[in-house]
């Protein structure tokens, strides 16, 4: 549970601020020459540091944490250095150092700008850490799969509320009341603050994706005479619940998926659901659409006689995650197609090849996330939902009854069938959280220099409408639409026309054209 934050004054400078950042190399030659896949030359010129930062802001005189820096100087001569260019890549949980681990961005923004990223407290070097038994939550979710939300009695949503119950509890045994009550992103955008006055910058230079918006629209709520320019690529709903915000995001994966299932159709002579219907209808409600019924049999076939990929065993489950995981990314659409082609025709060389490739594209990778973001060694598991919890329950309202939950999920399963009500089910240990400063919703930014909102129409994560509302919300915000798919799309070389105009933006000021859209990648 969340108790409100007024908003509206910047907090004054503190006694945390005037700090300098003591940067050394990150890496050495060991470490560098044992990661094949690197940028040799960029893992060489990355330096590292910290700062301090009280627990809690309105008393700095108790505990304290140290926040991970990493910085990738500017390229370019020292008369084109425009100062230092903050990034956080999202999450909540998701490491900042380690998304600098490869270069970001174009040549004429890394040429320009220090690329400076941060762990925000509890994740990662900032303090990461695990809860309970996350993957008794998941049991407790599978005991209840394939039954209709709405047909769940008492005595049926027990096992999920217990171990919900059970995995707040011992988050906060784990890491104490005091800390859960100030990892919320009020807190983290005070840290940012402190970390943009040890970077000798009078005003910040920021881009945000995913849950890392809101991270900045809060800053330039807060500090707007410390802002100068502020992207937002995909930004997050404020002012519902977890829960219905789940909801929101099980419908933008629905519409993922029925986006990828065109381009399957039109780009692969033999994708297994041309010819079928793949929509939803009005509302995105209803009965299964017969290409959702289509892969509901291949996961139902799985379960039954699990594939294999890099010799793990690949059921119905599995492979759902990573469809899941792959939505993220219009790179790997051409992979998810293949494993589903080869599993449709029951190709068995076929099948266990693409699956492979499509387990390192998902899998994979996400593995390598999770390591950075999870707990420190001996805690037994990684966990790197502790942080994506106990930020998302820090900043919202949630209702504390599970039926509450119960609701939202059989809304969840009539908006999709297929990706149903597990991402509502996860919000489920909010319920029993203790209590925490909640970020407010009304975030307006009245003051702040001209911000630029990038939303793309097919991102999985977090809708377009979200994006499309903060914009209309903040007062100084202009849209920047990508009619493409995937989750962000600022900087990973995937629009052309998005990058040019948030480079522009970043190094010179000039705001986009009012309505720029632009069209999906080829």
């Amino acid at each position: 549970m969340a108790v409100a934050l007024a908003a509206g004054c910047s907090p004054a400078d503190g006694p945390f601020h005037g700090q300098e950042v003591s940067w050394s190399p990150c890496h050495d030659e060991e470490e560098i020459t044992a990661d094949r896949e690197a940028d040799r030359a960029w893992l060489e010129d990355l330096e590292c540091g910290t700062v301090t930062v009280p627990l809690d802001h309105d008393a700095p005189g108790g505990g304290t944490l140290d926040i991970a820096l990493v910085r990738a100087p500017a390229s370019g001569p020292p008369e084109e250095h425009r100062g230092s260019l903050v990034v956080n890549p999202g999450g909540p949980g998701a490491s900042g150092v380690r998304a600098l681990a490869s270069p970001l961005f174009g040549d004429d923004v890394r040429a320009a700008f220090d690329l400076v990223s941060f762990d925000p407290r509890g994740v990662g070097r900032s303090g990461g850490f695990a809860c309970g038994d996350r993957y008794a939550l998941f049991d407790a979710q599978r005991s209840v799969a394939g039954t209709d939300p709405g047909d769940l009695d008492a005595a049926r949503l027990q096992p999920l509320a217990d171990a919900a119950r059970a995995y707040a509890r011992a988050c906060e045994e784990r890491v104490g009341r005091e800390f859960l009550a100030h990892i919320g992103t009020v807190n983290v955008a005070r840290d940012l603050d402190i970390v943009r006055d040890a970077l000798g910058e009078e005003r910040l230079n920021f881009v945000g994706y995913s849950y890392g918006a809101r991270i900045g629209a809060l800053y330039a709520h807060m500090y707007p005479e410390h802002t100068r320019t502020l992207v937002m690529d995909g930004a997050v709903a404020t002012g519902t619940s977890n829960a219905e915000a789940a909801v929101d995001q099980v419908a933008a994966f629905q519409h993922a998926w029925e986006t990828f299932l065109a381009d399957c159709v039109a780009e692969v002579d033999a994708c297994p659901f041309a010819g079928a219907d793949r929509g939803r209808g009005s509302g995105g409600s209803g009965p299964a659409s017969e290409a959702d019924v289509r892969m509901a049999e291949l996961l139902e076939r799985l379960d039954r006689n699990p594939e294999r990929a890099e010799g793990i065993p690949v059921d119905g489950r599995t492979l759902l995650t990573m469809v899941d995981m792959a939505l993220y990314r219009e790179t790997s659409w051409d992979h998810l197609a293949d494993a589903l082609t080869a599993l449709a025709e029951d190709d068995a060389q076929g099948t266990e090849r693409h699956l492979g490739r499509l387990y390192d594209d998902t899998f994979g990778r996400y593995a390598a996330e999770a390591e950075a973001a999870g707990a420190e060694p001996g805690t037994g598991h990684q966990d790197p939902g502790a942080a994506f919890t106990a930020v998302r329950c820090a900043d919202r309202t949630d209702p504390e009854d599970v039926v509450a939950y119960r609701d939202a999920a059989d809304e969840a399963a009539d908006v999709s069938p297929l990706f149903g009500p597990g991402p509502v089910w996860d919000q489920l240990p909010c319920a029993y959280w203790p209590e925490t400063e909640e970020a407010p919703a009304d975030v307006t930014a009245p003051d702040a220099p001209p911000i630029v909102v990038v939303g793309t129409v097919g991102d999985p994560a977090v809708p377009y409408p979200w994006a499309r509302e903060a914009a209309e919300r903040l007062e100084t915000a202009t849209l920047v639409t990508y009619e493409g798919g995937g989750h962000t799309v600022y900087g990973w070389g995937r629009s052309p026309c998005v990058d040019d105009a948030v480079d522009a933006y970043l190094l010179t000021g000039a705001v986009p054209p009012a309505g720029l859209s632009c069209p999906p990648s080829t």
